[in-house]
Protein backbone atom coordinates (compact mmCIF):
# COMPACT_ATOMS: atom_id res chain seq x y z
CA UNK A 1 0.00 0.00 0.00
CA UNK A 2 1.31 3.26 -0.64
CA UNK A 3 1.87 5.94 1.96
CA UNK A 4 0.39 9.69 1.63
CA UNK A 5 2.63 12.39 2.26
CA UNK A 6 1.60 13.66 5.73
CA UNK A 7 2.95 17.02 4.97
CA UNK A 8 0.60 17.28 2.57
CA UNK A 9 -2.33 15.16 3.86
CA UNK A 10 -3.58 17.43 6.69
CA UNK A 11 -6.58 19.05 5.43
CA UNK A 12 -5.88 22.56 5.19
CA UNK A 13 -2.49 22.11 3.74
CA UNK A 14 -4.23 19.52 0.88
CA UNK A 15 -6.15 22.55 0.25
CA UNK A 16 -3.33 25.28 0.15
CA UNK A 17 -1.40 22.71 -1.84
CA UNK A 18 -3.95 21.74 -4.67
CA UNK A 19 -5.02 25.33 -5.30
CA UNK A 20 -1.32 26.23 -5.64
CA UNK A 21 -0.95 23.49 -8.18
CA UNK A 22 -4.02 25.21 -10.02
CA UNK A 23 -1.73 27.58 -11.12
CA UNK A 24 0.38 27.28 -14.16
CA UNK A 25 4.32 26.72 -12.96
CA UNK A 26 6.22 29.47 -11.08
CA UNK A 27 3.20 31.46 -11.01
CA UNK A 28 2.35 33.07 -7.40
CA UNK A 29 -0.97 34.22 -5.50
CA UNK A 30 -1.19 37.06 -2.66
CA UNK A 31 -1.56 35.91 0.83
CA UNK A 32 -4.66 37.47 1.06
CA UNK A 33 -5.91 35.51 -2.01
CA UNK A 34 -4.98 32.91 -0.98
CA UNK A 35 -6.43 33.24 2.37
CA UNK A 36 -9.98 34.22 0.71
CA UNK A 37 -9.90 31.78 -1.83
CA UNK A 38 -9.84 29.39 1.01
CA UNK A 39 -11.44 31.04 4.17
CA UNK A 40 -9.20 30.14 6.43
CA UNK A 41 -8.03 32.91 9.24
CA UNK A 42 -3.95 34.72 8.29
CA UNK A 43 -3.30 33.06 11.49
CA UNK A 44 -4.12 29.30 10.34
CA UNK A 45 -2.97 29.66 6.98
CA UNK A 46 0.57 31.20 8.22
CA UNK A 47 0.81 28.12 9.99
CA UNK A 48 -0.03 25.46 7.83
CA UNK A 49 2.21 27.69 5.45
CA UNK A 50 5.27 27.60 7.42
CA UNK A 51 4.84 24.05 7.48
CA UNK A 52 4.73 23.84 3.96
CA UNK A 53 7.74 25.77 3.92
CA UNK A 54 9.87 24.07 6.05
CA UNK A 55 9.43 20.71 3.69
CA UNK A 56 10.81 23.19 0.38
CA UNK A 57 7.18 22.34 -0.68
CA UNK A 58 6.18 26.00 -0.85
CA UNK A 59 7.79 29.48 -1.01
CA UNK A 60 7.23 32.98 0.58
CA UNK A 61 8.33 35.69 -1.25
CA UNK A 62 7.92 39.52 0.68
CA UNK A 63 8.13 42.58 -1.05
CA UNK A 64 6.98 45.77 -1.79
CA UNK A 65 4.50 47.38 -4.28
CA UNK A 66 5.23 50.87 -3.61
CA UNK A 67 4.95 51.50 -0.27
CA UNK A 68 2.30 48.61 0.40
CA UNK A 69 4.08 45.29 1.46
CA UNK A 70 3.02 42.42 -0.34
CA UNK A 71 3.57 38.33 -0.15
CA UNK A 72 3.24 35.73 -2.27
CA UNK A 73 2.79 32.20 -2.30
CA UNK A 74 3.93 30.27 -4.66
CA UNK A 75 4.21 26.26 -4.93
CA UNK A 76 8.06 24.95 -6.02
CA UNK A 77 8.66 22.67 -7.76
CA UNK A 78 9.75 19.85 -4.99
CA UNK A 79 6.23 20.86 -3.54
CA UNK A 80 4.79 20.06 -7.29
CA UNK A 81 5.89 16.86 -7.70
CA UNK A 82 5.15 15.78 -3.96
CA UNK A 83 1.44 17.18 -4.80
CA UNK A 84 1.36 14.93 -8.17
CA UNK A 85 2.88 11.59 -6.06
CA UNK A 86 0.34 12.26 -3.48
CA UNK A 87 -2.53 12.41 -6.02
CA UNK A 88 -1.19 9.93 -7.76
CA UNK A 89 -0.73 7.60 -4.36
CA UNK A 90 -4.41 8.88 -3.59
CA UNK A 91 -5.44 7.10 -6.59
CA UNK A 92 -3.73 4.24 -5.98
CA UNK A 93 -5.58 3.79 -2.60
CA UNK A 94 -8.73 4.24 -4.54
CA UNK A 95 -8.41 2.31 -7.40
CA UNK A 96 -9.97 -1.10 -7.41
CA UNK A 97 -7.35 -4.35 -7.48
CA UNK A 98 -7.90 -5.96 -10.52
CA UNK A 99 -6.99 -9.44 -10.28
CA UNK A 100 -4.06 -10.88 -12.68
CA UNK A 101 -6.22 -13.75 -13.77
CA UNK A 102 -9.57 -12.62 -14.72
CA UNK A 103 -12.78 -14.59 -13.82
CA UNK A 104 -11.12 -16.88 -10.59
Amino acid sequence: MTALDPVIHAQARLRVTASLATLPDGDRMTFPRLQELLEMTAGNLSTHLRKLEDADYVAITKTHQRRTPVTYVELTRTGRRAFEDYTASLRALLSPQVDEEVGS
